[in-house]
Parts: C-alpha cells; structure tokens; sequence
C-alpha cells in the first residue's frame, strides 16, 4: 500500500527526522505490534541504508510501576536521545487493571493521561520530536462551554504541548475545532472513511451502490459533516435526524433525549448506512436503526469510529435479532472486548496498516496529504467491487 501511494520511493531518498522509536502505553500492546509489524516489513523492503532504519522492532520499553498507593512513575528502559518518538495510549481501555491498597482498580482515562503524561516527562526533553497518536481524543466530549464548566480537552492538549509534544495524532475527534486551543501546534485528525468502506465490501456481497438504491444517514447533528463526506465518497444521498431532548431535566450529564426527527427522501427498500464517530451506551444508534426499519429500510449498518459499548452487547443482541441492526463496524484503534468480537454481526475495522503509513510518512517529514485524502483509492475499491457484481451476474446468467 505505502508503495502505491509512492511513499516507498520517496523514502528511500528522504533521510528520516531521527532514530524511529514506538512506545505502546498499557493498554495498546497488541494495536502498536501490528504496526511495528508493517513498519518493519516495509523498512526491510527498501533499499535504504541509514543506520538503526532496519529493525525487528522499532518499539522501545517502558514500564510503568506503581506503589501500593497507587501512586506511579514512568521509566524508559533504553536510550531515546535524538529520537524521532511516537506515542501510543488507549484512553479508554478499562481492561488494564492497578492495585491500590490491595484492591483492584481498572484504569480511567485519566489515568491512562497520566501515564501518557509520565512517559513524555521521563524522555526529559533528549527525543529529537515527539508525536502522540491518540485514536480517542481524551475528554474529547468535553470540547466546548455551554454553562460554568471546565474545558477539558482543551486543557489537555495545552499541556501536551507545553510539555514538549510536537504533534497530536487522532482519530476522528468529536469536534476537531478543538483544535484552536493549540493553533501554532500540530494536530492531524484523521478519518477512517476508506477503512469502513473497504470492510463494508468486504462483508457484504450484494450492495447495489447508487442513489436509487442506498443512503447515509447521520444519527445527530454533530455528525452531519461525517455523513456528507461519506456520502460524497461513495456518490449517495444524505438523510438525518436530529435529537430533541428534554431541557428541563439532566441525566447522567446531559439532557435527556424525547425523540429523534427524520429529515431527508424516503428510505424505503434502501440499504442505509449510519455513520457517527462513537456508540456509547447505544441508546441513540438502536433508536436511529429501529426508526430506519419502521421507514421500511432494506438493510442498516452502523459505521462507528469507536465502539465504547458502555451498556454491553445485549441490548445491541435484542436490537439485531428484532431486525433493526443488520451489522456493526467499528475500529480496533481502541480496546475491543472478547465479548464484542465473537457477536456474529460484528465486524473489526483494522486501523494498523493505516496508522503506520502516517508513523512512516511522518517520520521521513514527508506530505501526509495523501493519506488524508483517499479518494482516488475509495474511487479505485467501489470500481473493482462493480466489476466483481459484474463478473458474478455473468457466471450467472
């Protein structure tokens, strides 16, 4: 893939920004080995010649202990002098687990900031750039003031970069206008538009791709410029619906919501596509989808960045076997429960290869334009997969 993008070729005489080393938070092992695994399969693949460019493992060791009061530190266990470091840190895996006076606690995300916090203190300013990859924004949520509340997303990018950090690599963040908090910083946002299109057609063999014949659908008004973009992609329309809720009540932190409104053309005998950056306790997108099949849509499929599944799986169970849901995809950018995994509707969105073609571009200072705008390659997967329908309706015939 970095070859068809000419990534490969203009490395090879692009000498990198400095000595590639990865560094994976609790939490993130397993997503930062399988993009260790394609840096080092690329980087052996060229004829390139700087010292320390080939290697097993560009993953450096850290470790992270913490005392019986929970308390912790961070500890580098080799030299990053003259680095070029990219971080990464899960900040919602509650899988990760500390003791605490004898008792087990899993980590928050505001510990998992800490430790991501503790690791950019102990290279103590010796790494020549350093760049966080953060798929989930931490407290991406909380990006904006609407009464006496604190910012705290903002914040935490302004500490981020006051304490060294070069650039902020996320993942579709909730509002990427967060952004201006840090305007002389670097933070890339990027969109995993190709990656859900790739795994839809992969899944589903009898797609008729066209206006007449499908729909994306936007679950709220904060994800109307997702659903446009997707749907601008793939060459369909765009519906919506917008949530009215109940001011006069707070649940939970937020207003609860009365109802969902539909605004857009008829959805009947359409295969709809709704599209959001996270499913949460799932309340909205089991709505959104019921809604969607009492308008007599075909099939509907939820294409979510991250799948948090705060509430569990079974309520998304009940939704699938009552015919609302027909599949769900999301990421493994962020941490994916045993439990997910093994639901048969369910399908892994793999972000790995993606991920360190930005690692390897990066770290050669070259464009990353390309990668974030794939639209020839979306163009060229929407082409093959009418020619395969094609040649299947032949054999057929």
């Amino acid at each position: 893939m970095n070859d068809r993008l000419g990534i490969g070729k203009e490395s090879a005489n692009k000498i990198p920004v400095g000595p590639l080393g990865l560094i994976a938070l609790p939490g993130c092992e397993d997503f930062a080995e399988r993009v260790d695994a394609y840096l080092g399969m690329w980087r052996h693949n060229r004829d390139v010649n700087h010292p320390g460019y080939k290697k097993d493992s560009y993953i450096i060791d850290v470790s992270l202990p913490r005392f019986g009061s929970g308390e912790a530190k961070g500890t580098l266990n080799s030299s990053v002098r003259g680095y070029d470091l990219f971080i990464m840190t899960d900040v919602t895996n509650y899988n990760i687990k500390y003791k605490m006076y004898g008792r087990e606690n899993p980590m928050s995300p505001d510990d998992h900031f800490q430790n991501l916090k503790r690791v950019i203190a102990a290279a103590s300013g010796k790494a020549r750039r350093i760049t966080v990859i953060m798929p989930f924004l931490y407290e991406s949520r909380q990006h904006r003031r609407t009464s006496r509340e604190s910012l705290d997303c903002a914040m935490a990018l302004e500490e981020l970069v006051y304490m060294g950090v070069n650039c902020i690599l996320t993942l579709d963040a909730h509002d990427p206008r967060v952004q201006n908090a840090i305007p002389l910083s670097g933070f890339e946002n990027v969109t995993a538009t190709y990656q859900f299109i790739k795994a839809l057609l992969r899944e589903e063999k009898d797609l008729q791709i066209d206006s007449e014949r499908m729909m994306v659908i936007s679950p709220d008004e904060g994800a109307v410029s997702r659903a446009i973009y997707f749907a601008s992609m793939m060459g369909l329309d765009v519906g919506m619906f917008y949530k009215r809720r109940d001011y006069t009540k707070v649940v939970n932190g937020r207003n609860p919501i009365v109802a969902h409104e539909f605004l857009g053309s008829s959805v009947e005998g359409k295969d709809v596509i709704v599209v959001d950056d996270m499913i949460a306790s799932g309340d909205s997108a089991i709505d959104v989808a019921r809604q969607l099949k009492m308008r007599k849509a075909r099939k509907v499929f939820l294409c979510s960045t991250f799948g948090l599944f705060t509430s569990g799986m079974e309520r998304f169970d009940e939704a699938v076997k009552a015919g609302y849901i027909d599949r769900i995809f999301t990421t493994n950018a962020i941490y994916q429960s045993p439990e997910t995994l093994k639901r048969p509707y369910y399908s892994s969105v793999d972000m790995s290869k993606y991920i360190a073609l930005f690692i390897d571009t990066m770290n050669h200072d070259l464009s990353i334009e390309p990668l974030l705008s794939p639209v020839n390659r979306i163009h060229a997967r929407l082409d093959r997969y009418k020619e395969k329908q094609k040649e299947r309706k032949s054999r057929a015939e």
